[in-house]
């Protein structure tokens, strides 16, 4: 008997991924493994000339947000997300910096000086800057092996034709032990090939072309690995992370709390955050997070979401009280933090604004 997923979702709920299409929601097929979804996105390259450093020449990843703003104000700040320095480049004044550029990323080049900060503080300046074209290798395919197909997934199979191939936008759902929804990754879908899979009767291995999909950060498997037994349940889990991977944590709470939303407390309650650990923004939010609805909780992770969950849906009623224990930790680590043209920003106190307005009443200790 061939396996068959349908279209109502009751065979997919314990499996690891979904393959859906992402307008429909229509069920592609299920499997427990894939091939090729984590490895390195493309990222923009950048050889800034004349690098004159401000602290210690950065070297491995500099930071989720680092802008270039030049000193002709005329132009806005450009932004590299997830920054990665590769140090000097040997027998010149350059240093080279990488980054995802795809929407406020800097332009090809710019020939006068710029200075580059993380959020926090200055790294250094160039006197100017150049886009250096990154190797345009193929992509590895993505890889669903052991996949059980609908049959809709069947007959675009069986016709064969380029255009049945094409599966359109489609939507990878990575699901915990339990069969919750952890996370899911939006990409457009060509089918490349296809064969009968050793895992199975009727299951087939099917090959995606990879050059439509952007692949998982490697650093990101970490994070989902803790998440794939299930939420957490304590307080603090995310504490031993860094900035990078505390921002993946973060991004899984988000996403878990848009998808099962938490009543609301009644109004005057009371509230303890833990603030021994909020040592960066993410540590931040995912504090103030457990501190209004538990482990895992999510209460905003930045100021404008913070001020949506203020305002109800989120498991809070205005007027409550918030005792911040630790909160010179917050104080000394994200009250000196820089704006995106450098200007100077007290994060810490923006948050307590944020808060006090929402009708959150904070007492530090």
């Amino acid at each position: 008997m061939i396996p068959t997923v349908h279209e109502d979702r009751a065979d997919d709920s314990h499996a690891r991924y979904t393959l859906t299409d992402a307008e429909d929601g229509h069920v592609w097929g299920v499997c427990a493994s894939a091939d090729g979804l984590f490895g390195e996105p493309r990222r923009g390259t950048y050889e800034l000339f004349g690098w004159v450093p401000e602290v210690a020449d950065p070297r491995g990843w500099v930071g989720s947000r680092v802008w270039l703003v030049p000193d002709d104000e005329a132009c806005d700040p450009w932004l590299l997300e997830d920054a990665e320095s590769l140090g000097r480049l040997p027998g010149t004044d350059s240093l080279v910096l990488t980054g995802l550029d795809d929407y406020e990323g800097p332009p090809e080049g710019h020939r006068a000086s710029v200075r580059v900060h993380d959020g926090h503080r200055w790294l250094g300046s160039c006197r100017e800057f150049s886009r250096i074209l990154p190797d345009a290798g193929a992509r590895p395919p993505l890889v669903l092996r052991g996949l059980a197909q609908s049959d809709r997934l069947r007959a675009a199979l069986t016709k064969g034709t380029r255009r049945a191939l094409n599966l359109e936008q489609a939507a990878l759902e990575i699901h915990d032990d339990q069969g919750e929804r952890l996370t899911e990754r939006l990409f457009w879908s060509q089918v490349r090939s296809w064969r009968a899979s050793s895992d199975g009767a009727g299951l087939i291995d099917l090959e995606l072309d990879g050059e439509t999909i952007t692949p998982v950060p490697a650093y990101v498997r970490s994070v989902w690995e803790l998440w794939l037994a299930g939420p957490p349940d304590t307080l603090g889990a995310w504490a031993g992370l860094d900035t990078r991977r505390r921002e993946v944590w973060l991004d899984l709470v988000r996403e878990r709390a848009f998808r099962r939303p938490r009543p609301d407390r009644p109004a005057g309650h009371a509230y303890e955050l833990d603030g021994r650990h909020t040592t960066d923004e993410p540590g931040l939010y995912l504090a103030l997070g457990e501190a209004v609805n538990g482990p895992g909780g999510y209460f905003g992770g930045c100021l404008a979401a913070l001020d949506d969950c203020l305002s109800g849906t989120f498991g809070y009623t205005a007027p409550a009280t918030l005792l911040w224990r630790d909160a010179a930790t917050a104080q000394g680590h994200l009250s000196k933090a820089l704006t995106a043209d450098g200007e100077p920003r007290n994060l810490f106190a923006e948050v307590l604004e944020v808060l006090a307005e929402g009708g959150m009443h904070v007492t530090l200790a």
